[in-house]
Parts: C-alpha cells; structure tokens; sequence
C-alpha cells in the first residue's frame, strides 16, 4: 500500500522530515504542499515532487496521511483539520502553544480514531538510545544524576529559514518550549518520571515573551537528580549542540552531539571506552537497541492502521514537564510535576 503523504508548511523541518522518508524506504510518495510562503512550497515541490496546493483543505483532502509543520500556534487548528477528515497526522513538536492546548489536540485526535505522532525525533538518535542502554544495565547500579547542556543559536533567521520563533504569538514562549521540550522528553527517557523542579528564566535578547535562557534542577520519583541548562546565543557558526553527563552507582558516561557521539563511558575496575560515528551505529545494531526511522515507522504505521510512536499522549507528557517548570520559575519555588 502506497501512503500519499501530504505536508502544510514547508521550511526547514518539512525538509527533514521528507529527507527522511524519502531515506526510510517507506512505501509513500508525496501528495499535495501548502505554505504561506507560496515560494517556499515551490522550492518544496521541486525536489520532493509534491504538487503545490492552494489551501490547506486540498492538502488534507487528497492525502492519506498529513504532517503539520508550521509554526505552533497553527498547530491544533491543522490537525482539528486532518483528524476530523479521519486522515493520519504527524505535528511536529511542539504540540500547542501550552498544555491545555496540547492535552486537546491529544484528545480529539483519539476521539477521531487517527493514527498521530509527534516530532519528538531525538527518541531516534542511536547514541540516546546507547545511552539509555548503559544506565538500565544493572551492572551500573542506580541512577544518581543527570547534568544536560543544550546551546543552540538565537532561532529566528538563517538556519531555520524563517523568523516567527521571536513572535510570542506563533510560539507561544522561547528556547524551553521551542527547543528544550526534546530535552524534557530525554530526561525521563534516561531515568524515569520527573516528580518536582525549580527553576529560573532570562530574557537576555528582550524579545518580547520569549526568553533565552533557562535552568532548571529536577528530582527523579526515584530519587536521582537532574540539571537542564539551555540556552540560544549569537554564535552562528556554532548551530546546535547538546552534551549529557550521567553518574550512577557503578558507571560514568559523557555524550555530545544528538546522533552519532562521541559516547564515552567508564566502569569501576575498567579503562574508559568510547564509541563515534558507525562504530556507534554498529553497536547499537549489534545491541538490538537501534531506533526506526521515525518518519518511516510512522508511514508504516498508517498502512497497518496500528498506532505510531511517540504519540501526542508522550508529547503532552513533555508539555506537562515544560508548563511545570515555567510556573516554577514565575512563582520562585519548587514545583510538584504532575504524574511524576
């Protein structure tokens, strides 16, 4: 079965996104493009084959499955659009412009009965999931910390080809919500539910209601303790970058980079060791813990009819954490994490 996959908005991460399905051997080919930039859906359709459509009804409408790419705040009307012509919807993260928003899409795309997925994509990455490996192993003992850095440049030209991540009113906030929600996500990837945090925010390029900085101290419901540091800069050469420190009882690990490492480690007894690049793919492979693609998984998914990963509940999950921890810092104190 051949899935017609059609995509509203089409900058930077509709570029992603299709890259990878076109990388993921999927059985699809691309239906119908619609942006607000009429010029950028032509750049879209020239590469990918897509057909340039005039609104995004007629994407929906002659798709079998919809990714949203937009920006956020047009998030939870697209896919009102999509779930209720009964059409699969992948939304890139985040969901909505806050929790009650992402809670209610969740909701209306399982009363539809949709096959959805978000775009939490680090969930991918061979070098998270070796990570992940590491600390479940139960010859590392119990998880004592997490120290995690994220610096990425100021997002709102250049790289992402556009500018409305410095609007409040199409982001909703900054660098924590936009950027940091795959952030929150991992957190719990790597050591369970988040049960409290406290945190501060700045504002240090005064745009208006999206702020650049953000630090945050969290506790583990099993007891272990995490630090976020994320911030966007002006350096930009200097694109993106996340480096993850972890203790536990009986291992020391250290990653940088999202995808391929360097991924060092050292064990009680033993020399350190270190894994990068298809050294790192190999054992992942060799370890059964290689992710899917994701944008493959998802069409595979659409063609079963079975339910896709993650979905909008995990990415509401990643919401709750983020609202948490923006009440935390407006309210100065320490903030119980709902589910936690």
């Amino acid at each position: 079965m051949t899935i017609v996959v059609g995509f509203l908005g089409a900058g930077q991460q509709a570029g992603y996104h299709a890259r990878s399905l076109a990388a993921s051997g999927a059985e699809f080919r691309f239906g119908g493009v619609h942006d607000a930039d009429p010029a950028r859906a032509e750049s879209f359709a020239s590469w990918t084959g897509a057909s340039v459509c005039a609104s995004d009804i007629e994407v929906v409408e002659g798709a079998d499955a919809v990714y949203v790419c937009t920006w956020t705040s047009e998030h939870p009307r697209l896919v009102s659009v999509a779930a209720r012509q009964g059409k699969a919807v992948f939304c890139e993260k985040p969901l909505a412009t806050g929790y009650a928003g992402a809670a209610a899409m969740a909701n209306e795309v399982a009363e539809c009965g949709v096959v959805n997925q978000v775009g939490l994509v680090l969930r991918s990455s061979n070098a998270m999931a070796l990570l992940r490996h590491l600390i479940d192993d139960p010859e590392s003992g119990r998880l004592l910390s997490v120290t995690f850095h994220d610096d990425q440049v100021l997002p709102v030209d250049g790289w992402y080809q556009s500018s409305w991540r410095g609007d409040v009113a199409k982001a909703g906030s900054g660098v924590l919500l936009e950027h940091s929600i795959h952030d929150v996500d991992l957190l719990e990837r790597l050591g369970g539910p988040l049960a409290r945090v406290a945190a501060n925010v700045s504002y240090s390029h005064a745009v208006p209601g999206i702020e650049d900085v953000v630090t945050a101290t969290f506790r583990y419901a099993g007891g272990a303790h995490a630090n976020l540091t994320t911030a966007w800069h002006d350096i930009p050469e200097r694109l993106n970058d996340r480096r993850i420190e972890v203790v536990c009882e009986r291992l020391w690990a250290s990653l940088e980079g999202d995808w391929i490492g360097p991924l060092r480690w050292q064990r009680p007894g033993q020399p350190s060791e270190s894994l990068h690049g298809e050294a790192l793919v190999a054992r992942a492979a060799e370890l059964g813990v290689s992710p899917p693609n994701a944008d493959g998984a998802f069409v595979a998914a659409v063609a079963a009819g079975t339910p896709a990963t993650p979905d909008f509940a995990d990415a509401v999950r990643a919401h709750a954490i983020v609202d948490a921890t923006y009440r935390a810092a407006r309210e100065g104190t320490v903030v119980a994490i709902p589910g936690g």
